[in-house]
């Protein structure tokens, strides 16, 4: 096997499909919030252990940065440095997905959340060579009423870089019966749309989400691994995965990294894209993802390119900036 440099790793162009702007706060974004932030107290209370108990536990290390992330100022100063760290890990598409009614704690609005991250969003693009897209986020935990006030914004501010719309949160925790309605509308309205499943949950999570709300992106999905069944109805319906292999060992859903089947899904020829989840509080970047697909699987320059493209045919952009983006590979 030929071996890849981790130099060679970084400058590779990458694409990111999953990517959590709370879960992203780098130790320069928040000590320029918290002038007095030393690097150990950032480690202890902005970066989860290696190993959670399971996906509800490691949601207890994103109280810390959701605390900091209630301010026009602190959004803005979030996403521009979240931008600088794409650029550095050489990802010329990102999208970036948020829950904005998590933000309201101090007084802003939904809709000033969502507008203080699009423009923070345009002026870090003016400054980094990065092309980015939000997602905004509703949580299983949330009804219907407020799941139609964020898609109804995510409508509202689609020309004006918001590319779709998401569902996150507990899976095991919360069925799908107050989001339903909300993705259908999503369909009636043409907004763009991904859930979360197949993480917490095993197979039957990732069946439902794309026979009930009727998406052709999900959200981790490899427990479908689980089920012959589910993989071919992946298939079948060019559903693309949106794989983040780190996260998925921090918060246990695989044991080590050789047991994650992120290498089996592609070699089966689903559509399969790497991405990093939670920058964060995973304390990681794309090409440290990639050194580890290197590393454990072999993954070569063609399965990277591979794993590009098909996020780059998902991605939630129209095809004028999809073929100027490909142009970059």
């Amino acid at each position: 096997m030929t071996v890849l440099t981790s130099e060679e790793l970084r400058s590779m162009p990458k694409v990111e499909l999953h990517l959590h702007l709370d879960c992203s706060m780098s130790f320069q974004s928040v000590q320029a919030l918290v002038p007095d932030m030393t690097p150990e107290r950032y480690r202890a209370e902005f970066l989860a252990p290696v190993k959670c108990r399971n996906l509800v536990d490691y949601f207890r290390y994103l109280a810390a940065p959701l605390a900091l992330l209630q301010t026009t100022a602190a959004l803005r100063i979030a996403t521009i440095d979240l931008l600088r760290q794409l650029a550095d890990d050489t990802v010329v598409y990102a999208e970036i997905r948020f829950a904005p009614h998590l933000h309201r704690q101090a007084g802003l609005t939904t809709e000033a959340v969502v507008e203080t991250v699009l423009a923070a969003l345009t002026e870090g693009k003016a400054i980094y060579p990065v092309e980015a897209r939000l997602i905004l986020c509703t949580l299983r935990p949330d009804d219907t009423a407020q799941g139609m006030e964020l898609l109804y914004l995510a409508a509202r501010y689609a020309e004006h870089g918001v590319g779709g719309f998401d569902l996150a949160g507990d899976e095991a925790g919360y069925s799908l019966t107050e989001h339903i309605p909300v993705f259908r509308a999503a369909a009636e309205r043409g907004v763009n749309v991904t859930a979360h499943a197949g993480e917490a949950v095993g197979a039957g999570s990732v069946c439902e989400v794309i026979e009930e709300l009727g998406v052709r992106r999900v959200g981790h999905g490899v427990r479908a691994i689980e089920d012959e069944a589910v993989l071919d109805l992946i298939a079948g319906n060019g559903v693309h995965l949106e794989v983040c292999p780190s996260c998925n060992i921090q918060i246990d859903v695989f044991e080590r990294y050789e047991d994650h089947p992120v290498d089996r899904l592609a070699r089966r020829g689903l559509s399969v894209g790497i991405n990093t989840d939670a920058r964060g509080p995973t304390d990681l970047t794309l090409t440290q993802e990639y050194q580890r697909l290197h590393d454990v699987f072999g993954w070569r320059r063609a399965d990277f390119r591979k794993a590009n493209a098909s996020a780059l045919a998902a991605a939630f952009i129209d095809d004028n900036t999809r073929l100027r983006l490909a142009a970059r590979f």
